[in-house]
């Protein structure tokens, strides 16, 4: 089963009450690019990639199509396996994970199909049929966020990330002791600086919450930075954003730099390198999340099927961009979260089947 067209498309994401606000970055829409590819048997596989805006990775939605378009007509008989399409990317442009893995996306979707089998079982198998989800809360007043976490506390979320920076100090301190007075032991904490605090600022959230359990992750800008605060935070230490590559990952693994990870779908290009991920992991008992930047249900899928083939107990949670978002690609098989789990899709590939007259014309098409 060889490629046999590309389809190259842009859709928009409004955020619901928007904007979200991140320690860089304020986003009221996401620019959302789709893929969807036709195999030569009549297969097709849908992938997708959603940067969050300009500045929160190097990755942009325009970077995305790009670089599509850069390698698309070069890919048109390539074969329908993960292995083989990622050696063929890698041949035609370097870097650019991001954008390669809505390929990626969609040939594990089309395979799936082939087969008969979900995304899931190409990945080794699922170990449950429900993931747990988290919530993301954005930066806010404490107040309102403490109002927040109870609230997502009590629809079923197992954890909450506390989205802090971008701000004084003293503000994140208070926000993040209102949350542990309010849900206290109920539900488990990570408090996600995106790479907004400097190394000081880092140490004395770590030493004035001291008493309180909660993950920090990517509280600063580089590996040089979380370096130097590692052996002195009282605090488990992800990384989130500095976890570019495999190569990276195995580094910080190997030095024992972190204690879990952060990891979106698409950043480390795709869900074959996902599999390589979660098998480090595993390799060190490391627990990590399995999501995404943002996107619709292509990529909650995608993440969904991934969850769940990561042992329980070091899964930390599989985030979605459904609850911020209106509608589905898919209105019957939408990805969803219910009682703070999601639900993995049971049909052959990603389990979804997107409407694409929703999307419009392709902005290019390839082969066929």
């Amino acid at each position: 089963m060889k490629i046999a067209e590309i389809h190259i498309y842009q859709h928009d994401l409004p955020v619901k009450n928007g904007p979200y606000t991140m320690a860089n970055a304020e986003v009221w829409a996401l620019d959302t690019t789709l893929v969807k590819i036709v195999t030569d048997t009549g297969v097709v596989g849908w992938g997708e990639t959603c940067p969050v805006g300009p500045t929160y990775a190097e990755a942009f939605a325009g970077g995305a199509r790009a670089a599509l378009i850069q390698m698309a007509p070069d890919l048109i008989g390539t074969g329908c396996l993960p292995l083989i399409l990622h050696r063929q990317m890698n041949a035609l442009l370097n870097g650019h994970t991001y954008a390669k893995a809505a390929l990626d996306i969609a040939v594990h979707d089309a395979l799936g199909k082939h087969l008969g089998l979900s995304v899931a079982d190409l990945l080794g198998g699922a170990l449950t049929d429900r993931v747990p989800s988290y919530y993301a809360t954005g930066v806010g007043a404490p107040d309102d966020i403490a109002k927040l976490a109870r609230e997502k506390r009590d629809e079923g979320y197992p954890r909450l990330q506390i989205k802090v920076g971008g701000r004084p100090v003293e503000i994140d301190i208070e926000t993040i002791r209102k949350v542990w007075e309010t849900v206290g032991t109920t539900t488990r904490l990570a408090v996600d600086g995106n790479r907004g605090w400097n190394t000081r600022d880092a140490l004395r959230v770590s030493r004035e919450c001291g008493d309180i359990p909660f993950i920090m992750e990517q509280p600063c800008n580089s590996i040089d930075e979380l370096r130097q605060i590692r052996p002195q935070i009282r605090h488990a230490l992800y990384m989130d954003e500095n976890s570019v590559d495999l190569a990276t990952v195995v580094q910080a693994v190997g030095t024992g730099l972190v204690d879990g990870f952060g990891m979106k779908v698409t950043r480390i290009g795709g869900l074959h390198p996902m599999r390589s991920f979660r098998d480090i992991c595993a390799a060190r008992n490391l627990p990590h999340t399995c999501d995404d930047n943002w996107g619709g249900d292509i990529i909650a899928a995608a993440c969904t099927h991934v969850g769940a083939t990561v042992a329980p107990d070091r899964l930390e949670g599989v985030w979605i961009a459904g609850p911020y978002i209106d509608g589905h690609y898919d209105p019957e098989n939408g990805v969803k979260v219910d009682g703070g789990h999601i639900s993995v899709p049971q049909r052959p590939g990603l389990g979804v089947v997107p409407e694409e007259t929703a999307f419009g014309a392709p902005i290019a098409s390839f082969g066929g």
